[in-house]
């Protein structure tokens, strides 16, 4: 029996935010067969997000040219996702909200506040911010309702990495927790639970890297290669610190970093110079997944990335 139709799951997930992140686990989600209701405030976002899935670096078009998928998927991936600027008809009777909009916690609280009106009664409500609070989120939110809001969030390249971090609130239930990790495992996902905490698990200590190894690069021990050459060979880093934030966007780790150091006012987190400089003049990050970028680290230094010799 098609685990769709059982309850276990839901038949649609609502996606909020369709930059980036939002395209890219929405592609996910339609890839692994559930349909998909994407919502962003234009229709020039919501077209960008759609290029992305077909022609981003990770995109169907791709994916097709190395034959992992055949012409035949592609169409019926972007088949099963739909767009929309209405909040309202992105929520209405939703099952399974996925919030992915920029990390800014007013943002993402007016979000919820909607969706626990216009979504199913029993709908989770989950969030894939990657430093934020969750119960800072859920604030304002009705005892009822904080049971059914976590975290589900999901690494960059969602296409590829395999993690999914939940977040569990002291209110969130074991329900919540529960079908959160079943969608988790439909998408090929390894799920780990972690209790709300500034940066969780792997963010903090992800960043806590790539503040040392910029704290090394202001003071001129090494260069960006060498230090990501370093982490590579020495620890088995499939990407250095320097090449991960060229991929996952120097803008969002910039914010990343500004909203775990607000949280915590720990001197580690706070934003490296060289980093504010970059995403100043322009460079945030890999054209291939930063559209209208200048580059990252290593077109701003002129260095060759170690994969490419």
């Amino acid at each position: 029996m098609d685990q769709h139709s059982t309850g276990i799951m839901p038949d649609r997930i609502s996606v909020i935010g369709f930059g980036l992140m939002g395209a890219q686990i929405s592609q996910v989600l339609s890839f692994s067969g559930f349909k998909v209701t994407a919502y962003d405030v234009s229709e020039n976002l919501l077209s960008k997000g759609i290029d992305l899935i077909k022609g981003g670096r990770y995109g169907l078009e791709v994916s097709a040219s190395k034959s992992r998928i055949s012409p035949e998927e592609a169409v019926s991936v972007l088949s099963r996702i739909s767009t929309t600027t209405s909040m309202e008809n992105a929520l209405d009777h939703a099952q399974f909200v996925l919030e992915a909009a920029v990390e800014d916690l007013k943002v993402k609280q007016k979000i919820f506040r909607e969706a626990s009106v216009r979504a199913n009664p029993d709908a989770v409500l989950a969030t894939n911010t990657s430093t934020l609070s969750i119960s800072r989120i859920g604030e304002g939110l009705k005892p009822k309702v904080r049971p059914r809001l976590a975290g589900m969030h999901f690494f960059n390249p969602p296409q590829v990495m395999k993690l999914v971090e939940i977040v569990k609130t002291k209110k969130t239930s074991n329900e919540t927790v529960s079908r959160i990790r079943a969608v988790a495992s439909e998408l090929g996902k390894t799920s780990v639970l972690v209790l709300d905490y500034p940066g969780f698990v792997a963010n903090r200590i992800g960043i806590s890297v790539f503040a040392e190894a910029s704290d090394l690069l202001e003071r001129g021990i090494a260069n960006i290669r060498d230090i990501d050459l370093g982490m590579r060979l020495g620890y088995g880093y499939p990407l250095g610190p320097f090449e991960l934030g060229d991929l996952v966007g120097l803008d969002a780790r910039l914010r990343n970093m500004k909203a775990l150091y607000a949280q915590t006012k720990e001197e580690r987190f706070r934003p490296p110079k060289i980093l504010r400089r970059l995403v100043s003049q322009g460079y945030l990050g890999d054209p291939k997944t930063k559209p209208g970028s200048k580059g990252g680290y290593y077109d701003y230094f002129g260095l060759k990335r170690p994969s490419e010799g």
